[in-house]
């Protein structure tokens, strides 16, 4: 899908402008977007978005536009999304451990972090 999606841009020539302050930037909006769908929505009715087909493919088309964003940054920068995801589900791993309770994470001594936000 990254190569699509650099392919796609390259032919439109629009590479000057995926910068990664640009693609953060548009990152942002379309999860806003994405936002605005659920925006004043009783849970209960955000729960059944998905059973109304209008509202299905807006929440499907703003999925699309907030991961294309995102592999077209992280291609930029030269991350890689699978690893970066896998690397901080191990770190909650350890920041969150089983048993513990919800919202508590292990104190910065028991994780190993020298920071205490991420």
């Amino acid at each position: 899908m990254q190569r699509r999606l650099a392919e796609f841009a390259a032919s439109r020539e629009w590479q000057p402008y995926h910068t990664p302050k640009n693609l953060a930037a548009a990152l942002s909006v379309e999860a806003a977007e994405l936002l605005e769908i659920f925006q004043w929505l009783t849970p209960e009715q955000a729960d059944r978005v998905m059973e109304d087909p209008d509202a299905a493919h807006r929440v499907a088309d703003e999925v699309a536009d907030v991961l294309a964003y995102l592999l077209q940054f992280c291609e930029v920068l030269g991350v890689d999304p699978l690893a970066a995801l896998s690397a901080k589900i191990d770190r909650n791993e350890l920041r969150f451990p089983v048993g513990r309770p919800p919202g508590r994470s292990a104190p910065a001594t028991e994780r190993g972090d020298r920071h205490s936000s991420e």
